[in-house]
């Protein structure tokens, strides 16, 4: 052996047989830690020992084990019984931890005279009749619904008998004079016509509903043949529900009955089961449940467990099980079928689109309840995308803004972990460029921003994104690289001819990365190309309403803000200051401020003319 192993672990693996069963293995303190199967147990356990483990996780565990436990049993479909059994029950800490405790809902026939039907979560082996479990309280009370309205059975909970009846201890409620029950509680309605309904509601809960269809259908045409066409329109009512349930339950061929579908969508850390059960090519049962994985287990270990629990869970007697994908797994008088096409493949992609939806729900739950889940995915998709080295939690925009070419600024906008980080953004005002020239004033703010953070060694970016095509990236480029040889990322941002963001480049030469439109990671990019255009154009609009607003009091000595405005304020326009007497200007700003102000304007008139 590769690696130690205890004297009391060998003299175990020594003497197990080679026969099917269930395994534990114990710790220093006696807690199961680990229940397996095998169809030989001596093979099976002794692979642990035989040699170091591959994974990580299965080295942990093997190293934690001080005792082993066996149970022999007859066949394998018993070992994996035994294995779901004991998981439930001890949950070991390496074994996959079925994310679901539930205990669903089932609709009862109550043993009863004039029995009741309603939903329940309680089995009580008194001899009533019990359908389901179903995946959900809504599918229960959807069954419920349409059986109500199909059959107007009693809901009261009066403990009806023959002698009570008689007796006249009963009266009728509400439901009786809605027309919702026939009021059997005062002998209104014949046992045997009760009756006769619960047997098709026993039919329809079984699944069996293309034969209540049949007969309703039949007693439709026989009390119409009869002339009695009252009674045949309320039929006609009943065979025009069920026949439109039937419609939107019926997938397949009715031909496809008592069949289970199974699938799995693998997840990073657990696998999502999808288990439909057929009856009469309608789907009868539906639910999907989650495994956590614990020591890197496949996919068809996962979903042989997943089968073996639902199965049991939902009292499946199917013969015919429909599954992606070969399974090594024998269960006594039941086929394993993997479709290629045709009805059973539908059944399958069905199931498949169930457990894909079921992942996706569950993702956006777990975003809701921690918005720094969905930041942190969608950084890995552009990371994925990108190919880059890591996660582009720290990422920076660039874009300009001038009107030809004045007032020419370029703004820089920040965020950190895909959310904006206002604290970092940054304003530029075009220093050395003349004219409107985009890609010099690009080359210009890229070389500013970077070159000072160089000196101050403060943090550079993941990645770097242009709002632009292929030549601003490749200006950008030729700053970063050629100019200050940092290695950063660069992407751009292109937009269509309505403006609109369109594609995102990547690499040099730039490819086009491909995107879904109505993708959240396309929502993210376009939320950032707009919000540094936000910030550009916002900064361009206040440096060009300053500039609009400048006058020639500006550039007097002494004469602050405050006072050009109680001057514009009083005079109206600067014209007016000048024509305005030295004794006007003094009652308003004072002497010294009054002389300023006529010394200057007086030098600013005098240089215009010459």
């Amino acid at each position: 052996m590769s690696f130690k192993v205890s004297e009391h672990i060998k003299a175990i693996l020594e003497v197990i047989p080679e026969k099917p069963g269930c395994y534990q293995y114990f710790d220093e303190k006696g807690t199961i830690i680990y229940v397996g199967k095998a169809k030989s147990l001596k093979r099976r356990v002794s692979s642990y020992f035989n040699k170091e483990p591959e994974s990580v996780k299965t080295r942990v565990l093997v190293k934690q084990i001080r005792d082993i436990k066996y149970f022999v049993v007859a066949t394998e479909e018993d070992a994996l019984l035994l294995e779901n059994s004991l998981i439930k029950q001890y949950q070991p800490r390496y074994n996959v931890l079925l994310k679901d405790g539930k205990t669903y809902p089932s609709i009862v026939v109550k043993n009863e005279y004039f029995p009741r039907v309603y939903q329940t979560r309680n089995i009580v082996r008194d001899g009533s009749r019990y359908f389901g479990p179903y995946p959900s309280v809504y599918v229960a009370k959807v069954m419920l619904q349409l059986l109500k309205e199909l059959y107007p059975i009693r809901t009261c909970k009066y403990p009806l008998t023959p002698e009570g009846i008689r007796e006249g201890r009963y009266k009728v409620c509400l439901e009786y004079h809605i027309k919702r029950c026939k009021g059997p509680c005062e002998g209104l309605q014949s046992l045997e016509e009760y009756q006769q309904n619960i047997s098709e509601i026993k039919e329809i809960l079984k699944g069996n509903i293309s034969q209540v269809s049949k007969h309703l259908y039949n007693e439709m045409q026989q009390l119409a043949s009869e002339l009695r066409f009252e009674e045949a329109q309320l039929v006609k009512l009943k065979y025009e529900a069920i026949e439109n349930y039937r419609a939107k339950s019926t997938v397949v061929t009715p031909m496809l009955h008592n069949i289970d579908v199974f699938s799995i969508t693998p997840n990073e850390n657990s696998a999502y089961i999808n288990y439909l059960h057929i009856g009469n090519g309608a789907v009868v049962q539906a639910y999907t449940f989650e495994y956590k994985k614990r020591l890197d287990e496949t996919k068809e270990e996962l979903l042989a467990l997943g089968i073996v629990e639902m199965r049991k869970r939902f009292e499946s007697t199917a013969r015919e099980l429909i599954v992606p994908f070969e399974l090594d797994l024998v269960l006594e008088g039941v086929t394993l079928t993997v479709p290629q096409r045709g009805d059973k493949k539908k059944l399958l992609e069905l199931s498949e689109m169930n457990g894909k939806q079921f992942k996706i729900d569950k993702l956006k739950q777990a975003e809701k309840l921690n918005p720094e889940q969905r930041n942190t995915r969608l950084l890995k998709e552009i990371q994925d995308a990108l190919h880059l080295d890591k996660l582009p939690a720290h990422i920076e925009c660039f874009d300009n803004s001038n009107i030809q070419g004045s007032d020419a600024v370029a703004a820089c906008v920040v965020f950190k972990m895909g959310k904006p980080s206002k604290a970092d953004y940054r304003k530029y005002n075009i220093k050395t460029v003349v004219g409107p020239d985009d890609y010099a004033s690009m080359k210009e703010v890229v070389r500013r921003r970077y070159q000072r953070a160089i000196d101050e060694q403060t943090p550079l970016p993941d990645l770097i994104i242009t709002d632009g095509g292929k030549g601003q990236m490749e200006v950008v480029r030729s700053v970063v690289e050629d100019e200050l040889r940092l290695s950063i990322p660069i992407a751009g941002l292109a937009k269509d001819g309505k403006h609109r963001t369109s594609e995102l480049l990547f690499g040099f030469p730039p490819e086009t990365i491909g995107m879904k439109m109505d993708s959240p990671l396309f929502h993210l990019l376009t939320r950032m190309q707009d919000e540094v255009h936000r910030f550009a154009i916002s900064f361009h609009k206040d440096k060009r309403s300053k500039n609009q607003t400048r006058s020639e009091l500006d550039s007097i000595k002494g004469i602050g803000e405050k006072t050009k405005t109680a001057l514009l304020r009083h005079f109206k326009s600067v014209k007016r200051i000048k024509e305005a007497s030295f004794e006007e200007l003094k009652q308003l700003v004072g002497e010294a401020k009054a002389r300023a102000l006529q010394d200057g304007l007086l030098n600013k008139t005098t240089t215009n003319i010459n």
